[in-house]
């Protein structure tokens, strides 16, 4: 039976316990059925990972995930607050390795290109990784890890301010000046659909104001040792949000540990319902960015696409091919095609390499 989109009502619904305290774990009733989860199972671009990132992204502080199969091992995660900070203890187990550390036999097209090894840290191939370039809307993974890393009640509805619209470039959306949605749900859409205003209002509904995250943004980064990187806003709009290939590994690995980022990026379509006084309510109906997402060919746990004219057609992804967990950095892609043509080429090539 085809699952239901979630309604504005449900995913409510799910953040009050969030507030309450009083419980270890949110059950969610979705289309008439109780869904909670204590073995809760990353979902590489599945039907159901929206409903998932709902079980897992709603505990009460201090509540322990005991065990989260992530397809490719199982995963021993203590959270220390209720949206998994990346300070958090992980002992991570892995079935397979890739085998041999030679790179993998391909050429790409792309200017800039990482995969690595996510169980040994080796990497498998590398073209211009250490080169910084601009990231585009890859930027919006860190601006997740710092709005989940604030630990802000994720129920609190926000307002799109004109402000949210202004950036360092123009840019299309189909939101609008006076939109309401809650931080829960700006944070799908900037994740899965890369909404530019949504992340800006994000930012600019931080604690201490956009200034402060922006701090926030770059401090993350000296954090997890990137060092090619620099962020000047949320979005990836400003050609100055750059880093290196090998940096951007940094970041999907430390990505990696929030689930709710995994199951935000990984979700097909949302019908977000918008609430707007000026202009009327509406539904809209919101895509992933990811072709490979939307197409669920390919094992996928974390994915971020970007795009500017300074840095070209940019993705970044987690996968696990044949139990062999990788990641996967393309930026400078002078189209979609060569974009994904070159993220195909490397999948394909991981599916070739025995196992050891």
């Amino acid at each position: 039976m085809k699952q239901l989109p979630l309604t504005k009502q449900q995913l409510i619904a799910a953040l009050i316990s969030l507030s309450l305290g009083s419980v270890a774990q949110a059950a969610l009733t979705i289309n008439g059925s109780s869904e909670a989860t204590t073995n809760a199972r990353v979902s590489w671009g599945g039907a159901d990972s929206l409903s998932e990132a709902r079980n897992i992204m709603y505990k009460t502080p201090s509540s322990p995930i005991k065990k989260v199969d992530n397809g490719y091992g199982t995963t021993n995660v203590t959270n220390a607050n209720s949206f998994g900070s990346s300070s958090n203890s992980y002992n991570t187990t892995y079935r397979g390795s890739f085998g041999s550390s030679s790179m993998l036999p391909i050429s790409t097209d792309s200017r800039s290109v990482a995969v690595i090894d996510l169980e040994t840290g080796e990497s498998i191939y590398e073209k211009n990784a250490d080169s910084s370039r601009p990231m585009a809307s890859i930027t919006k993974l860190m601006t997740a890890i710092v709005v989940l890393d604030a630990g802000l009640d994720m129920r609190e509805e926000i307002t799109l301010d004109p402000e949210d619209f202004v950036g360092p470039k123009r840019a299309s959306s189909n939101l609008k000046s006076g939109d309401r949605m809650n931080r829960a749900e700006l944070l799908l859409m900037s994740l899965m659909k890369s909404e530019n205003p949504a992340a800006k209002s994000l930012a600019r509904n931080y604690p201490g104001g956009y200034s402060a995250f922006m701090r926030a943004m770059n401090r993350k980064a000296q954090e997890l040792g990137m060092s090619s990187a620099f962020f000047g806003d949320p979005t990836g709009l400003d050609k100055r949000n750059v880093a290196s290939s090998n940096d951007l590994v940094k970041m999907v690995r430390a990505a990696g540990n929030y689930d709710v980022i995994r199951r935000f990026t990984t979700t097909k379509s949302y019908d977000f319902f918008v609430a707007n006084n000026s202009s009327g309510n509406r539904t809209y109906k919101a895509n992933n960015t990811s072709s490979l997402v939307r197409s669920g060919d390919y094992p996928i746990g974390i994915s971020k696409t970007g795009f500017i004219n300074e840095a070209g057609r940019c993705v970044v992804m987690e996968t696990r091919v044949n139990n062999r967990p990788a990641i996967i950095v393309i930026l400078g892609a002078n189209s979609s095609a060569t974009r994904w043509g070159d993220a195909k080429n490397i999948l394909s090539s991981l599916a070739t390499r025995r196992t050891v």
